[in-house]
């Protein structure tokens, strides 16, 4: 498959940067880049108009920025508590999303979009997770989550406290509790007496 030729029009991560002519794959191009007015299709008529209207993308982009900065200054150190239901061990029922991501964060008062939440995978399991906003291509700002199942095991998470069995099992020393480990005690201590 041929690789389609695109001008991006403002800087795309892992890609370039503003005005720059990349390949990228058709797809890539037609479901993503071209939709979402991040890039234009590379012909002669596309490089022309782009070259024209160059200053006045690259201020409008300077603007964009400015906005997007003075946010990241509001936005700075932001926490957030999402409350789900979760079993004994701090799996979750479900997940995560960049929705609910979004979402919470639009209730503290930032409105963003879940595009511009950046998450490797779905969060599956209790815990304070650090997550990327995109508030601009060039501005990203860290938000901490915090996923609990109540108000008050958030407040203990904030702290550093132990929330689930296994963890407050080790903080206390337990170490019958604590999977394997007994086990593998008995196995040397049999080895040992075997000797």
């Amino acid at each position: 498959m041929a690789a389609t030729e695109v001008i991006l029009l403002q800087r795309v991560e892992h890609l370039g940067q503003m005005g720059e002519v990349v390949k990228v794959r058709p797809g890539y191009a037609r479901n993503f880049l071209l939709p979402q007015g991040k890039a234009i299709r590379a012909n002669a008529g596309n490089l022309a108009r782009f070259e024209r209207e160059r200053v006045q993308l690259e201020a409008q982009n300077i603007k964009r920025r400015e906005e997007a900065e003075r946010l990241s200054e509001r936005m700075e150190g932001l926490a957030v508590v999402l409350i789900r239901q979760a079993g004994d061990s701090g799996s979750l029922y479900g997940s995560v999303s960049t929705r609910d991501v979004a979402q919470i964060v639009t209730e503290a008062g930032f409105t963003i979009d879940r595009q511009q939440v950046s998450l490797a995978h779905p969060i599956k399991s209790l815990g304070l997770y650090e997550v990327k906003v995109a508030l601009h291509p060039e501005v990203v700002v860290p938000v901490t989550v915090n996923v609990a199942r109540s108000e008050e095991e958030a407040e203990r998470q904030a702290r550093g406290e132990a929330t689930t069995p296994e963890e407050e099992a080790t903080l206390a020393g337990d170490e019958a509790f604590i999977e394997g480990e007994i086990v593998a005690e008995d196995a040397e201590d049999a080895q040992g007496d075997a000797a």
